[in-house]
């Protein structure tokens, strides 16, 4: 069990559960440090704070997961330790979960038209004031009898090249870079071994995106990535030490009960891992909230 995990998601995106109910499972779980990131918002950071005041040996970084595009591949990235009362940087936050409405819709109009009844009220019913994400759609189709879990969702109609997925609108990563440290922040990739079309991507070609975002600002990478094999933990990591990037991770836990679910904490994170990536957070807006 490791005692830190950056890669968290709430209600307030697509996770199913409350902040307060994330805290208590942190602390049940045993960790000291966490990262909220949910997609494109940071309104559960404030709704977090209050609920770890119970759990004083926790301590909460802010974070965000971000979408970008490169060279037609999807990467997503996470920002840590940045202002989030920031305008500009929160005004950004609120178009990206606009174009998520657009494309909500339009994932279900394509269903509709394969004969699945669903609806998009419905399926913002579900997200409820969350930022709507493709879980969501999943959770609507899983309540018809369409599929049988989330990953069967995904699997059959949601993910990178299914016949519902919709794009929308992404930055660069130089862009989304930028954004982060106008706010304070520092970026990190999410998951590398997932880039590109439903994460078949050779690793010659990760290592090539790896290193454009190594070379636009990005500080780490996730080495330790839900329960990665030792043998993907060692090559992410010699990546990593080659691209001068620190190795992180995190669960990406969604309390969706996917295949691949990991509960906060049960990650082969190291403890090492944790003292540099808290350094980085020195002098950053972040402290003024902690």
């Amino acid at each position: 069990m490791a005692i830190a995990d950056f890669h968290l998601h709430s209600t307030h995106s697509d996770g199913r559960k409350t902040p307060a109910e994330l805290a208590r499972l942190f602390h049940w779980n045993g960790l000291r440090y966490v990262a909220l990131t949910d997609h494109d918002t940071v309104a559960g950071l404030g709704e977090m704070r209050a609920a770890l005041a119970a759990y004083p040996e926790i301590t909460l970084i802010p974070g965000v997961e971000l979408s970008v595009e490169m060279g037609g591949a999807e990467v997503h990235m996470l920002g840590y330790f940045f202002d989030e009362a920031d305008p500009a940087f929160l005004a950004q936050l609120a178009r990206f979960r606009e174009g998520r409405l657009g494309r909500g819709e339009e994932m279900v109009r394509i269903l509709r038209t394969l004969g699945i009844e669903i609806t998009f009220a419905r399926v913002l019913e579900i997200a409820g004031e969350a930022s709507v994400g493709r879980p969501h759609v999943a959770l609507a189709l899983m309540e018809k009898g369409y599929v049988k879990t989330t990953n069967e969702a995904f699997e059959r109609y949601l993910a990178n090249g299914g016949p519902a997925y919709v794009s929308r609108e992404k930055l660069t990563p130089e862009d989304a870079i930028a954004m982060l440290t106008a706010a304070g922040g520092v970026a990190v990739v999410a998951h590398p071994q997932y880039i590109g079309a439903r994460g078949e991507v050779s690793p010659a070609l990760r290592d090539q995106h790896l290193e454009r975002l190594a070379a636009a600002g990005v500080v780490g990478m996730e080495v330790y990535y839900k329960a990665n094999p030792p043998e993907l933990v060692a090559e992410l990591r010699a990546v990593a030490e080659r691209l001068n990037l620190l190795p992180l991770g995190g669960s990406d836990y969604h309390a969706l009960s996917r295949d691949d679910e990991c509960e906060p904490g049960r990650i082969p994170l190291p403890d090492v891992a944790v003292p540099p990536f808290l350094a980085l957070g020195e002098g950053r807006p972040w402290e003024q909230r902690r």
